[in-house]
């Protein structure tokens, strides 16, 4: 769940707007009704609206159109319009940042849309149709994501909610873009204390804990959480309330250990902290990531950006202008061109099985085979010869030594396993 408060992202309701930040040109505001719209679903829903896909009438140019819903506040809608479409334009140009293509009213309601470059589906959505990536394609990923970041960031912008729904990734696979900066907050104006905003699972610790002056840091902090999802295919903090900041602050602990004084000593000062007795503070001392992130998923350079990135206190945290210069990303990368050729193949033509320990489910939710070795054939399936003997002399058996071919016996049906074909299909 997305919070913040989005139509005044970034500050509150007693500071200036935050946009005023950005150089921006006097921008004309076009009409919706230059667009052709797709019949297709749309690109993303959410709580703040929808994505469309549309075709530009004259130039035949396919775009994003976003649209925001104002809940009764066309106003509060429209100019956090306006802030988002200000922040693109600030952070023109940055290839890994979706690219814009201004402001376009709808005639009908008067509200405001955002045109944007049409790119490919989100980075969720990618990684739920192919198993966990290889660490050859996560480093060229990082590296662009990493990139797109820093220009954000040396024009003192927070983007807030980066995670895999808000990365868009390029037709092939070769390029990943930073998309949805309707959370985003200008450095240069906001006020302290900064607003508690972004996506619970993504949230760097400081924010969850409520430091009213946090920095780019909580940027790098969810970029190092997108990190280990494209390694693993799965979230790494999972908490066990859903978009509880104290059980998600746990979830972060039960892997990266629990801070002492030296480590993080404004951990402490902190109003959320208070909640955790010393016993779970004794109970996770100690950081287990290494052991999620083996040598064979990570290298060990590798593994010292991600545990760069996912450094609790923000201080000793990474930056990523300092993450672009470890050792993992030299050489310089080739990215566009390699990536798409190393993706590996999406989840319909691989065959997965997933062991689920005993107990853990009811069997009604289990699909089970059970496989039954054929049952041994009462008789022998060698084929066999038998020699008749010579018929006793004034019979009127023929007198001539027979042999006869006995031919192998056919296994009975209910020695062959039958799956059913719906039962096959929901397996695959």
């Amino acid at each position: 769940m997305v919070v913040g408060k989005r139509p005044a992202a970034g500050h509150g309701t007693d500071q200036e707007p935050e946009i005023s930040c950005c150089k921006r040109r006097l921008v004309r505001i076009g009409t919706t009704a230059a667009f052709e719209f797709d019949d297709t679903p749309c690109l993303g829903e959410g709580s703040f609206g929808a994505v469309l896909k549309a075709r530009h009438r004259v130039t035949g140019k396919t775009v994003a159109i976003k649209v925001l819903r104002s809940n009764g506040d066309l106003a509060a809608a429209n100019k956090e319009m306006q802030d988002e479409a200000g922040f693109l334009e600030a952070c023109t140009p940055n290839p890994y940042v979706v690219g814009s293509h201004g402001l376009f009213r709808d005639p009908e309601t008067y509200s405001l849309c955002l045109a944007m470059d049409y790119v490919g589906p989100n980075l969720h959505a990618f990684l739920s149709e192919r198993p966990p990536l290889p660490e050859a394609i996560v480093k060229g990923y990082m590296w662009q994501l990493l990139t797109g970041a820093n220009k954000m960031h040396r024009q003192h912008i927070l983007h807030r909610d980066i995670k895999p729904h808000n990365v868009l990734v390029e037709e092939g696979g070769k390029i990943l873009k930073l998309c949805d900066l309707g959370l985003a907050m200008s450095l240069k104006t906001a006020r302290m204390p900064y607003e508690f905003a972004g996506t619970v699972p993504y949230m760097a610790p400081e924010m969850l804990v409520g430091k009213p002056d946090y920095d780019a840091g909580v940027d790098v902090w969810s970029l190092g959480c997108v990190m280990a999802e494209m390694l693993t295919g799965e979230r790494l903090f999972k908490a066990d309330k859903k978009d509880d900041r104290t059980a998600q602050l746990s979830a972060i602990l039960r892997v990266l250990g629990f801070p002492d004084e030296t480590t993080w000593p404004e951990f402490f000062a902190a109003e959320v902290p208070r909640v955790f007795s010393y016993a779970q503070a004794q109970q996770h001392n100690t950081n287990t990531l290494g052991n999620l992130f083996p040598r064979e998923t990570l290298s060990h350079d590798g593994f010292q950006v991600l545990k760069g990135l996912l450094e609790c206190n923000p201080a000793r945290r990474l930056t990523t202008a300092d993450a672009l210069q470890l050792p993992w990303f030299a050489p310089k990368l080739h990215t566009d061109d390699d990536v798409s050729e190393s993706l590996p193949p999406t989840r319909r033509n691989v065959v997965r099985i997933k062991i689920v320990p005993a107990g853990t489910l009811k069997k009604k939710t289990v699909l089970r085979i059970k496989f039954t070795p054929p049952a041994t054939p009462k008789k022998n399936l060698r084929q066999r010869i038998k020699v008749i003997p010579l018929a006793t002399p004034g019979t009127k058996k023929d007198l001539r030594q027979r042999i006869k071919i006995i031919p192998p016996a056919t296994p009975q049906m209910k020695n062959v396993l039958r799956i059913p074909l719906a039962m096959w299909n929901k397996a695959m």
